[in-house]
């Protein structure tokens, strides 16, 4: 499990901070198409920690790389005091990315016997939930990962230019009800930034998507047997507790 020190920890943040205000330096550190990836072991050292609905990752750099670091929270939402920080550098995913969202459908099946009770029509019809439909999480999580690979420079340099690094997010929160679940044959969770409109601040935010992936323990040759979780993340600043 790759963890800091509490000296590493504060080096890292620290890094970020100044590195904030600085466009150049956040292109070199920062691929837009690269990601967190924090594995089960990490992710269960934070759920035992973790007493609060949601825990706190904090925005780093580390040996020329974006990290992403694991912050339990106490009861009233304040950070614990730890000696080892979990962390998971920015970079290139070594497989495709695959999203899974279970829908239901709802099949009508027809009978009709004889007054003799000889069969004599069957059918069935399929109904989907596509009308009147909202877009399903994942839709939204598709959409915010692909807005942040297009446009996060462009959103990056408006935040240094005019904003010099003020309002570029230090750290995240997130919701633990899903992402820290105790679910049979969890391995790791793919952390990926996103671009979202928040119609509060009326301007694009990011966020930190984190999506749950499980390994397929009936060998029925599936990926994954459990859909993913789509937890939502709050970029501080603006959304500070």
């Amino acid at each position: 499990m790759n963890t800091f020190t509490r000296e590493q920890f504060d080096a890292a943040v620290a890094q970020w901070i100044t590195s904030c205000s600085d466009f150049y330096a956040i292109t070199k550190i920062i691929p837009t198409n690269h990601v967190f990836t924090f594995d089960a072991e990490q992710m269960d050292w934070m759920r035992n920690l973790n007493r609060y609905k949601e825990f706190c990752t904090e925005i780093g750099v580390y040996k020329g790389q974006l990290v992403a670091i694991l912050c339990p929270l106490d009861g009233s939402g304040k950070r614990l005091v730890v000696d080892k920080f979990p962390y998971s550098p920015l970079q290139e995913l070594d497989r495709d990315l695959r999203l899974m969202e279970t829908e239901e459908y709802i099949v009508v099946k027809n009978a009709v016997l004889s007054k003799d009770l000889q069969r004599i029509d069957d059918n069935s019809d399929t109904y989907l939930p596509v009308s009147s439909k909202p877009m399903l999480e994942q839709d939204k999580a598709v959409t915010a990962i692909e807005s942040w690979r297009d446009e996060a420079m462009i959103w990056f340099y408006r935040e240094c230019t005019e904003f010099k690094g003020s309002r570029i997010f230090k750290r995240f929160f997130v919701p633990t009800q899903d992402i820290t679940a105790t679910k049979s044959g969890f391995t790791h969770v793919v952390c990926s930034f996103g671009l979202k409109f928040s119609d509060v601040y009326q301007r694009l935010l990011p966020t930190l998507i984190f999506i749950s992936f499980y390994e397929d323990l009936q060998n029925s040759g599936s990926v994954q047997t459990i859909s993913n979780t789509y937890d939502w993340s709050e970029a501080c600043p603006p959304l500070c507790k």
